[in-house]
């Protein structure tokens, strides 16, 4: 096969061989419905609510930004060709598919440290917390990991646009990394490895920092006195060790699984834990499980679940 150095256009086969798994493509979207619904309510939730206006649901207004990037990079170009019933990506929407796409989720991962962190100082050095987690700080930390999540992005994406491609089939619904760099045709897909190696390095760094810090947590929380404060910090920390182990969970379940030669795309379906899945909880976890959140709601929907006055959790 001759190689194609330069090409205009990409074609995503994605579910388009199987009539029957187009029906996912209605899953799809009714999932980025929710993850737009959701991550929008959020955002607004703590934007008109001052008692919300804390270091932690700063992050989390920022994690909700990032997960909307990373599905709306993806979603909308997926769904507007099947319903054109075309294949077509051009070769510069594949560039800045990939590349938004590694940004939003490589920040994700970063912001999850951060407020691991976040919660470490909340619970371990509560007297100090405020002198800590200064807006400033804060602004400049959130800052860092979308700085970071661009120079990941950036790394890859050149990395593998550099390279020659024997074909412009991805079997794949987006521009996935895996899958483009299946369709090279150079040994230096070697250096698409290193960077792979890189990344996950960088990856369980952030895995064993979030782990070493929740260690320290559980810790303080076991020598709290009252039962009362114990539950009230552990509370705190439910919605973001959810998001971390569903992130991680179907990060780690799909790209650990040995690659399949089923006619059914299970690769392809396998691809939405990761990509879809992870943003679409996000919301729920952190609404289900915070009565702050949850307060907030009803408040904005016109209804008085108290009378009281609602204070900010403190820790």
């Amino acid at each position: 096969m001759s190689n194609l150095t330069v090409l205009e256009n990409f074609l995503l086969l994605g579910f388009s061989g199987s009539q029957e798994l187009q029906v996912l493509y209605f899953v799809i979207l009714a999932m980025y419905l929710i993850v737009l619904i959701g991550n929008l309510l959020i955002i607004t939730l703590v934007a008109v609510n001052s008692h919300l206006h804390t270091p932690m649901y700063f992050f989390l207004v920022s994690l909700s930004i990032l997960d909307l990037g990373s599905t709306s990079v993806i979603i909308p170009k997926s769904m507007v060709n099947s319903l054109m019933n075309t294949t077509l990506i051009s070769y510069s929407e594949c560039v800045t598919q990939m590349f938004f796409f590694l940004s939003f989720l490589s920040s994700d991962v970063f912001l999850l440290t951060v407020m691991a962190y976040d919660r470490y100082v909340a619970i371990c050095h509560p007297l100090h917390y405020t002198s800590v987690m200064k807006w400033g700080r804060c602004i400049q930390m959130v800052g860092g990991t979308w700085m970071a999540g661009f120079l990941n992005a950036a790394l890859h994406t050149s990395t593998v646009f550099s390279m020659p491609f024997c074909s412009n089939i991805i079997h794949q619904f987006f521009c996935e990394i895996p899958q483009v760099v299946k369709i090279t045709c150079s040994d230096s897909y070697l250096n698409e490895i290193w960077a792979l190696l890189f990344s996950a390095a960088l990856g369980v760094g952030c895995f064993v920092f979030i782990v070493m810090s929740y260690v320290q947590i559980f810790t303080a929380v076991l020598r709290m006195p009252s039962m009362a404060n114990r539950w009230k910090a552990f509370s705190t920390c439910i919605p973001h060790i959810t998001v971390v182990s569903i992130l991680f969970g179907t990060g780690l379940f799909t790209h650990l699984l040995p690659t399949s030669n089923s006619p059914y795309n299970l690769d392809e379906v396998l691809t939405v834990l990761y990509t879809v899945v992870p943003p679409m909880m996000n919301p729920i976890n952190y609404s289900m499980r915070n009565k702050d959140v949850k307060a907030a709601l009803w408040n904005l929907l016109g209804f008085t679940l108290c009378k009281k006055k609602m204070h900010p959790i403190s820790l």
